[in-house]
Formats: structure tokens, C-alpha cells, sequence
């Protein structure tokens, strides 16, 4: 019996998820955890053998809570189940030591294929993001679903996603436990990258980015 550890701060989608993932023969859902400090301890207590994680935590992003996992235990298996775009934060959730990346809309099916492929140790990605990756990885870097976006730090990417959920300065500062300055400094980077000449042009860019993720 697998052990699987999920990790949502949606206690409707724990629970769904649980239900799906007991129902299955061979797993059993040995925790579950609101965010990082419970997800940190449930792994101390229960040792999963697979952890389910959404990007989007209280305080904490999912990438920063699979570095700090994978930083205590190399052979930890993570993947991410969330709504966010696939082809912006796949590849940042491999770099960060995950193993997979599964969409929330994807199948029942789709996720048991996904739970085993990672604990069978591969990667699990959906086709359109694996083709992607292996354009990239034969030198074509003018790929059509590369971003500006993908340019950006993954805590520069948090606060500029936040921004465009119609967050203040201040309310990202304090979600993000960062200081204001901390985040006024984010936003002139991210202004920089993006090629963005003020406040106002980063917020519609950053409310665009945001629909087009819920589209």
C-alpha cells in the first residue's frame, strides 16, 4: 500500500482528493495538510510515499515548499496538482525537485496515472509541455509558447500574480510574510523584464495574465 500525503489550503479539494485517491486499491492517504509547516511535519511523521501539492499555499508558495522538502530528503516525490498554466510553471516545478505537474481540470484517470507514474520515478507532464521541453531540449529556443513571463524569479512570478488577483503592495507583503520594501523592489524587477513603464502597466499586464489563467 502507497502512502500519499496531500497538501491544499482548500479543504473541499483535500477532501475530494482524499476520496479519490482511497478509493483506489494499491494507495491510501496516510495525512493531510493545510501548508508548508503542516506539509513539513505530516512528512516527518507519516513519511509519504508520494506528496500531492498545490502551488498556492498560505504564506508559502508550492515551489518554495519543494525546495525545502528536497533540501532535507533528495528521494522525496512531489507532484503538483493546481489551476495555474502548465507551460508557466512546469518546468519551475522540475527545477524546484518536483516530479510531475497535473492539472486540477485534468481526469481521475489522468491523476492515478500521474500518482503512478512518480512513484515508478518518472516524470509525468501532459504531452503539449513533455513536446515543449523536448523542442527545447534540441535547440529550437524560439518556441512558440515561450512567455516574458518566463523570464521572471518564481517569487517575482508569486508577486506578480498576486498583483493581478487585485492584491495591494501591502496585502502581498503581508501573504507573502515579506516586507513592503521587500515587494516594491519585485515589482521594479518585474516592471524591468517585462518591459513595463509604470504601476498601471504592470497591473492590467498582471490582471491579463490572471484571466488568461482561468480562461
Amino acid at each position: 500500500m502507497k502512502r500519499i500525503l496531500i497538501v491544499d489550503d482548500h479543504p473541499i479539494v483535500r477532501r475530494g482528493l482524499a476520496d479519490l485517491v482511497n478509493g483506489e486499491p494499491d494507495f491510501e492517504v496516510c495525512g493531510q495538510a493545510a501548508d508548508a509547516n503542516e506539509a513539513i511535519e505530516c512528512v516527518r511523521l507519516e513519511r509519504p510515499d508520494v506528496i500531492i501539492c498545490d502551488l498556492t499555499l498560505n504564506g508559502t508558495h508550492g515551489l518554495d515548499l519543494i525546495k525545502r522538502l528536497r533540501s532535507s530528503d533528495p528521494d522525496i516525490k512531489v507532484l503538483v496538482s493546481s489551476m495555474h498554466d502548465e507551460l508557466v510553471y512546469a518546468e519551475r516545478v522540475l527545477k524546484a525537485g518536483g516530479m510531475g505537474y497535473i492539472n486540477k481540470q485534468e481526469t481521475v484517470d489522468k491523476l492515478i496515472d500521474a500518482i503512478h507514474a512518480v512513484l515508478a520515478g518518472n516524470v509525468f507532464l501532459s504531452d503539449k509541455m513533455t513536446e515543449r521541453l523536448l523542442r527545447r531540449r534540441v535547440g529550437n529556443a524560439s518556441d512558440v509558447g515561450d512567455s516574458p513571463v518566463d523570464a521572471l524569479t518564481d517569487r517575482e512570478l508569486e508577486v506578480f500574480r498576486l498583483f493581478g488577483e487585485g492584491q495591494t503592495t501591502k496585502q502581498v507583503a503581508d501573504y507573502l510574510k515579506l516586507s513592503v520594501k521587500t515587494i516594491e523592489s519585485h515589482r521594479e524587477n518585474i516592471k524591468g523584464k517585462l518591459g513595463l513603464a509604470n504601476a498601471t502597466e504592470l497591473t492590467r499586464r498582471a490582471v491579463e495574465y490572471v484571466l488568461n489563467e482561468q480562461s
